[in-house]
């Protein structure tokens, strides 16, 4: 469940680099770290995890990985002059990261350590990468005299170096220093120079968002970097096939086709279900675009109930789309055990993920949806797809049909029992099995206590609460309320004087995670309570979460990008086994924007 599964993982760096540069940062990351695993001495290899990291945006996670890693300010001693310049850039760079996302005298404060640490790198190995970098950041911390000094021995540098050379990064490199030089017209040619390279998407994205930067920083107009076109991203929805109607499907997919076209769409992120999903996955499969399968339950059951009622033909062309995907994941891993509900769910957390992949390599994202203009007909369908689209406040382009039945909704199994989607949080004290008799108490009405006045804050959102000694057990039905509780009450536990109490170091392990579950009542209890496997998931998170700190799955921090929690930032953190052998899938680490641990 929630594991992400990518076709053709392998742990070689050209593999890595390969994922780097279609802006697949998390697969990137993942493959990297397995590398690591099984060459523990190849600094490449752990550069390009951290890079990875960074690149997904997740600045807090890559300095801790870098600082794990050993490579914080130092290359390994022999390292290659290029792997001492990109560990250096990359140490840079995660100050450059924070610097942007704070303002006024902070933001210019760390600007001079990334430029300083830039520079330190240029001056060290003479090359132009390091010092357009330092150029630009010195920029950003205000000293634009000495930035376009550096900016001008950049181009010097630039002006002898053998043809050959990857071109690319040469014209963009000598884009930026034009551009802090001024010289707009000139940038704009060496822009054109770069792109008759083809370079990756990751690399027009890295560099599109940091000559907007100096587009900034200098006052010219940003539409010199236009030339930077990234593919758009697009999650897709739409009726069954017996929904569909009359529509010829051969028209139908000619305007697929030609809308995927007019917005150059280069990933894809939805179901597979027959009719409009499988019809929008095969045009994007035959444009090149990469397509990621989100299944709202288990595999079969997901055939059974919205791939099969069309007949074998859509059965096959199920299977060839499937093994020509990018990637699948599961928003759940159960059985549909008819629960529509299920299929909305899975349905946002493609969303959720599309609006990631989006944010990673800094270009639009849509939703197109196939619809007939008419209400769903319960608590799934095209048009709850569309309505949770819509809060989100990004384009849409509808597709409409004729339409059929309504009814004709391919989820007609009797329910077996209703499930709702919930947040659910556990946490646990780490030490509190090593507290005396004599501390208990103290426990209890000091650190219980914070943690309980906490939880009480947030009132009737808190649907269900449990504790046995040091666990709690939340359930909430909002995913931004359920993130600021489990972040509130890390701060609870830190805002504890231990010591002052009598008692030893202890820490707070939080794991969060949102699913279906079973509302029902407790025949031991007798109070409502819920029940099912994404309950025992979320149990198993807690466990291998650092102390401190707050995991959450792939479905929870999809779910907080939906909902568009400008706030809150889920860092991956990877693939992590979890407690009693339950598996090993992706988690992230829920911060504040800007917060470090």
């Amino acid at each position: 469940m929630n594991a992400l599964y990518v076709r053709g993982h392998h742990c070689g760096v050209n593999d890595i680099r390969a994922a780097v540069g279609r802006g697949d940062y998390l697969v990137a990351y993942d493959l990297a770290m397995r590398a690591a695993t099984e060459r523990p001495d190849d600094a490449a290899v752990r550069y390009l995890a951290v890079l990875a990291l960074a690149r997904a945006g997740a600045t807090e996670r890559a300095a801790e990985q870098l600082a794990a890693f050993g490579l914080d300010g130092a290359a390994p001693a022999g390292a290659a002059p290029d792997l001492v310049e990109d560990l250096g850039a990359l140490w840079a760079r995660l100050a450059k990261d924070t610097a942007l996302t704070l303002g006024g005298d902070a933001c210019r404060e760390q600007a001079t350590v990334a430029a300083r640490r830039y520079e330190e790198t240029y001056r060290a190995l003479g090359r132009p990468f390091a010092g357009i970098n330092a150029a630009t950041m010195w920029s950003l911390a205000g000293d634009r005299a000495h930035s376009r000094a550096i900016a001008t021995e950049v181009l010097g540098l630039l002006a002898s170096q053998v043809d050959g050379e990857d071109v690319y990064w040469t014209e963009a490199t000598r884009a930026e220093a034009l551009l802090l030089l001024g010289a707009v017209a000139d940038a704009r040619v060496a822009l054109q120079h770069a792109l008759a390279t083809a370079p990756d998407i990751a690399s027009r994205a890295t560099t599109r968002r940091q000559l907007l930067l100096v587009c900034e920083l200098v006052g010219c107009d940003p539409g010199v970097v236009d030339v930077l076109e990234i593919p758009q991203v697009v999650h897709y929805t739409g009726h069954l096939a017996p929904r569909l109607g009359p529509v010829a499907e051969d028209r139908l997919a000619e305007q697929i086709a030609r809308r995927l076209e007019a917005e150059a769409v280069g990933f894809g992120y939805g179901a597979l279900a027959c009719g409009a999903d499988l019809i929008v996955a095969e045009a994007l499969l035959d444009r090149g675009a990469e397509l990621h399968v989100v299944f709202p339950c288990a595999r079969d059951d997901f055939v059974r109930v919205s791939v099969a009622p069309g007949g074998l033909e859509w059965v096959g062309r199920f299977e060839a789309a499937l093994d020509r995907a990018t990637s699948v994941t599961y928003a759940t891993e159960g059985p549909y055990l008819g629960a529509p509900e299920l299929f909305a769910f899975g349905a946002e957390v493609a969303m959720g993920k599309a609006l990631l992949r989006a944010s990673y390599l800094a270009t639009t994202v849509s939703q197109l949806a196939v619809w007939d203009g008419k209400p769903a007909a319960g608590p799934a369908g095209t048009a709850v797809d569309i309505e949770a689209w819509t809060r989100t406040g990004h384009e849409r382009h509808v597709i409409s049909v004729d339409g059929g039945d309504p009814r004709a909704n391919g989820k007609d199994d009797p329910a077996e029992g209703a499930r709702s989607v919930r947040v659910m949080i556990f946490a646990d004290v780490q030490g509190f099995s090593r507290l005396s008799e004599r501390q208990v108490p103290a426990f209890v009405d000091h650190v219980l206590s914070a943690l309980a006045a906490t939880i009480d804050s947030y009132g009737d959102a808190v649907r269900f609460r449990n504790t046995w000694g040091d666990g709690i057990y939340l359930v909430l039905d909002d995913v931004g309320v359920g993130a600021r509780c489990a972040l509130a009450l890390q701060d609870a536990m830190r805002g504890i004087d231990l010591a002052a109490l009598g008692l030893p170091p202890l820490a707070l392990r939080v794991g969060a995670h949102a699913g279906p579950v079973f509302e029902q009542i407790d025949p031991i209890t007798g109070v409502p309570g819920f029940f099912g496997v994404e309950v025992t998931r979320t149990a198993r998170v807690e466990p291998g979460t650092p102390p401190g700190a707050v995991y959450v799955t792939d479905p929870f921090a999809a779910l907080v990008a939906l909902d568009g929690l400008d706030e809150l930032s889920c860092q991956y953190v990877g693939p992590v086994p979890t407690a009693k052998g339950f598996g090993t899938f992706p988690l992230y680490t829920l911060r504040r924007r800007g917060e470090r641990s």
